[in-house]
This record gives C-alpha cells, sequence and structure tokens, in this order.
C-alpha cells in the first residue's frame, strides 16, 4: 500500500500524472513557439510535473536509481522554471531561463516514458532488453535531438506581451 492504494492502483494514478504532464508540457511548448503564455496549461504542466516527481519517489525502491536521480533534477528544473514564471515574471534573462527549465521539465518526462515504454511493453523491450541495444539508443538520441532543436526555437520565439494581455 502507498498511501492508502494499492501498488497497482497507485502506479495507474502515476502514470496518469504523468501522461497529463507530458501532454499539457507538449501544449505549453507549442505556446511557447507562437509566443502564447497559456496560463492554464502552463499551471497544469508544473504541478503535474511536480507531482509525477514526488509520486515516483513514493514507490519502495531501494537504494540510488537513474529515475531518482531525474526525478531530482526535474524538481530542481522545475524550482528554477516556477521562479523564473511566478516571482520573476519572466523579466530579462528569466524568460530564457524559464524556457529553458521547462523544455528540459518536459523532456525528462518524456526521457522517462521512453525507458519505462522499452522496460514495459514486450515489442519494445523485445527490440532491446537491456536498453543498451540500437533501437533504444537511438529512441534517446533522437529524443535529446528534438528537445534540444525545439528549446533553442522555443528560447527565440517566446517573447509574450504582458501578462494578462
Amino acid at each position: 500500500m502507498i498511501i492508502g492504494l494499492s501498488f497497482h492502483t497507485f502506479t495507474i494514478v502515476h502514470v496518469a500524472i504523468s501522461l497529463i504532464a507530458i501532454v499539457s508540457g507538449l501544449v505549453v511548448v507549442i505556446g511557447m513557439l507562437g509566443a502564447h503564455r497559456l496560463p492554464l496549461w502552463t499551471w497544469l504542466f508544473l504541478v503535474t510535473t511536480i507531482l509525477t516527481s514526488v509520486t515516483g519517489f513514493m514507490f519502495p525502491i531501494h537504494g540510488f536509481t537513474p529515475g531518482l536521480g531525474t526525478g531530482a533534477v526535474s524538481i530542481a528544473v522545475l524550482a528554477v522554471a516556477g521562479f523564473a514564471l511566478y516571482l520573476k515574471h519572466l523579466t530579462g534573462a528569466w524568460r530564457s531561463t524559464y524556457v529553458t527549465a521547462a523544455v528540459l521539465a518536459l523532456y525528462l518526462n518524456v526521457l522517462v516514458l521512453i525507458v519505462q515504454s522499452f522496460q514495459k511493453i514486450s515489442l519494445l523491450h523485445a527490440l532491446s532488453p537491456t536498453q543498451s541495444e540500437p533501437p533504444f539508443l537511438m529512441a534517446q538520441v533522437g529524443t535529446l535531438v528534438a528537445f534540444v532543436a525545439i528549446g533553442i526555437a522555443a528560447v527565440s520565439r517566446f517573447h509574450p506581451g504582458p501578462a494578462g494581455a
């Protein structure tokens, strides 16, 4: 039992939160590419991404794992994004800091999605049972390259007007 839920139910809740975080993050990044703030989507993305990491820490894991490291980095990145957005209001260099942090947080969620997909989906697991085979590596490198390109584009295009405009 984890917070009163069976392991299975808790896992489903964690995965649902993670998928909401990824979808809302994609909406936010697409908005950035069009210089749109999308405050409700942004709030949903930030909150569900934090919840993804927090619930990830609640699983009965013994010892340090790459997933726990990713969750810790994600929380730190989200703290920077929230600070830049809500306290610094995207002024000056905080705009690009926010964009970079938000895109990085989304990338980390997608990275975990890829790892989990190769572990849990039998077709993908058969292609890369040890996660060191070319299909897994190509998925990881392709995702990284795509997010770097998206991040660069978002930093250059996200120049929204004043909040509430």
